[in-house]
């Protein structure tokens, strides 16, 4: 990074410790900071359209469609994550070059041999000539897909709760001033169910953050994987040798975790607060009072 780094063995003190942390590996390091941060930001809308999509579907009157959104919930919630997360993003991985080898494989062989998934060359995704960074872009695609549909169960179990809770009352009224099932859901129901659903949605955000190490397992390089990597005992054949640091790299990990739930949780109390006013609940009644 800089000029007096050229030799790192024959440095020391502060710029031993500037040149370290400002090396090549230490920068791929705080760029796997973004990627736990848009991993984030993608997946936690996409995993509540999904839930929103399943709680919809389960609540159903057509019983086929109501059946498939209970089952989707059953489903994903009764496996434990590791076990779904290892699997689908296999199965994923395997379908799209499945489909891939159908149109660019000569005479469409079947990829399977004996136990063994193989397709032609040309139908790896991506392709074994491709750049580096598209494989990591397609691990990243399959770890955010993988990541929407198990925590969109979640959510979807959280709102279909929530939907329920809504009082009934409320939306028999609104059917007797002329509203129609589809009015009713749009304008009744949906603005109301949120205030029910916030403690859930937000127990499964601050899930969501602490599952983000996952993505380790993966084989998407996060911060978990750079931590291991850059901790690990170093001998004098690496250009910046020491011991085994391992135990302040997982602690800097533990603050910044500590530090982004903690903010998580004082903007889901502002949006609490915010989805409270008016609602005929402890929390909106306490805002009531305290305006008295």
């Amino acid at each position: 990074m800089f000029a007096a780094c050229a030799d790192p063995k024959a440095i020391e003190g502060l710029t031993w410790a500037a040149c370290y942390l400002t090396s090549a590996k230490h920068v791929d390091f705080y760029w796997s900071f973004v990627t736990v941060l848009a991993l984030l930001a993608i997946t936690a809308p996409a995993a509540l359209g999904m839930g929103f999509m399943g709680a919809t579907a389960a609540r159903s009157h057509i019983l086929p469609v109501s059946l498939l959104g209970k089952i989707y919930i059953w489903m994903v919630r009764g496996v434990p994550d590791i076990i779904f997360f290892l699997f689908f993003v296999i199965a994923l991985d395997q379908g799209i070059e499945y489909v891939k080898s159908l149109a660019v494989c000569p005479g469409g062989e079947w990829p399977w041999q004996g136990l063994e998934f193989r397709v032609c060359t040309a139908a790896k995704v991506p392709l074994g000539n491709s750049p580096p960074i598209w494989h990591q872009l397609y691990g990243f695609m399959l770890a955010v897909i993988t990541f929407a549909i198990v925590f969109g169960a979640f959510v979807a179990n959280v709102i279909y709760g929530a939907m329920n809770a809504v009082p009934r009352a409320q939306l028999e009224t609104a059917e007797a001033y002329g509203m129609s099932r589809s009015q009713v859901f749009r304008r009744i129901l949906i603005p109301q169910m949120w205030i029910y659903a916030l403690p859930g949605l937000g127990n499964l955000w601050m899930i969501l953050i602490k599952a983000t190490p996952l993505l380790f397992l993966l084989g998407v390089k996060d911060i978990v994987y750079y931590a291991r990597e850059l901790g690990g005992s170093k001998t004098q054949v690496y250009e910046y040798p020491h011991g085994d640091w391992r135990l302040w790299y997982f602690l800097g990990l533990m603050v910044f975790y500590l530090a982004f739930t903690r903010i998580s949780e004082i903007g889901l109390g502002k949006l609490t607060r915010r989805l409270s006013h008016g609602q005929a609940t402890a929390g909106g009644e306490a805002l009531r009072k305290a305006a008295a």
